[in-house]
């Protein structure tokens, strides 16, 4: 569970990322969060809703959302699932951008929506994505040439058939602003045990402090404060369900000036404290 921008790297020797969805086992919530990457949820089993822009889309199996570069967007898995991620770094598509550093899928099989074929093309997408994932996985002789077959015919389905051609200057604008600030939030991610303050980061990044709050609201949807907060509270949070660390431990190693104030504000996110939660786990040995 985790609350940042998030920095996508490939799998070793392949152009794209590839993995099982990490929510799988259901009772799962990954917080708002952006990438880059273009990245592609390939639904096989279960179902799962995405949030963007405060609208729920929700999926099941044999269905998928290609979330755009720059495009802030939660998870809420509360049931068991099978979902393939694929993660494909902006840069591939780089011939086909609209505008400097700027493309944009739609969620649906938008040219071939038209034809009334949208389905069959979500359908093929989501088809290749598994194909793709089971011949990886099973990295049979010649799985490398037969992967990258599988994962130039997904490009190609997306430039052809879900490619957006007219973009507003408003979300060329966006995109740019976020580019910026995912600089900073990795920044924040990198040093947030310690004690960071909007002014010293934002002139860090050369900003004023106005500027960069006004930065976080607008296109975070987020305050600098509650951001260096959730991104202290995902690591914090982690560490409860897979460490024996003491809960004032896990406080002080995360930001938290001391244990009754990391309880707090998690009793305020989670309704429970940290001890409730805890003890609550089936693999709690106490």
């Amino acid at each position: 569970m985790e609350f940042q921008h998030e920095l996508i790297i490939p799998n070793e020797g392949l152009p794209f990322k590839l993995f099982l969805f990490e929510g799988g086992s259901g009772n799962y919530i990954r917080e708002k969060h952006w990438h880059t990457s273009i990245e592609i949820f390939a639904v096989l089993e279960g179902s799962l809703s995405f949030y963007l822009n405060e609208v729920e889309h929700p999926l099941s199996a044999g269905e998928l959302i290609i979330i755009n570069s720059n495009e802030i967007h939660s998870i809420h898995a509360p049931e068991k699932n099978k979902t393939v991620v694929l993660q494909i770094p902006l840069k591939q598509f780089e011939d086909y951008f609209t505008a400097q550093r700027y493309i944009r899928f739609s969620g649906k099989g938008g040219m071939a929506e038209e034809n009334g074929t949208d389905k069959l093309q979500d359908k093929k997408l989501n088809t290749l994505i598994q194909e793709l994932y089971q011949v990886y996985t099973a990295k049979e002789t010649g799985y490398s040439f037969r992967t990258r077959a599988l994962y130039y015919e997904i490009l190609y389905l997306l430039v052809s058939c879900y490619r957006e051609t007219e973009v507003s200057e408003r979300d060329i604008h966006y995109s740019r602003r976020l580019d910026a600030l995912s600089k900073i939030t990795t920044y924040m991610r990198e040093h947030y045990t310690e004690d960071l303050k909007l002014s010293e980061v934002a002139s860090m990044f050369g900003y004023s402090p106005e500027y960069l709050s006004r930065m976080f609201k607008k296109y975070a949807k987020i305050n600098f404060k509650t951001y260096l907060q959730d991104i202290r509270m995902a690591y914090a949070y982690r560490e409860l369900l897979n460490t024996d660390k003491t809960i004032s431990q896990i406080a002080l190693d995360h930001g938290f000036c001391g244990s009754r104030a990391f309880s707090k504000e998690f009793r305020k996110r989670y309704g429970l404290l940290p001890s409730e939660l805890r003890s609550s786990l089936p693999a709690h040995t106490g």
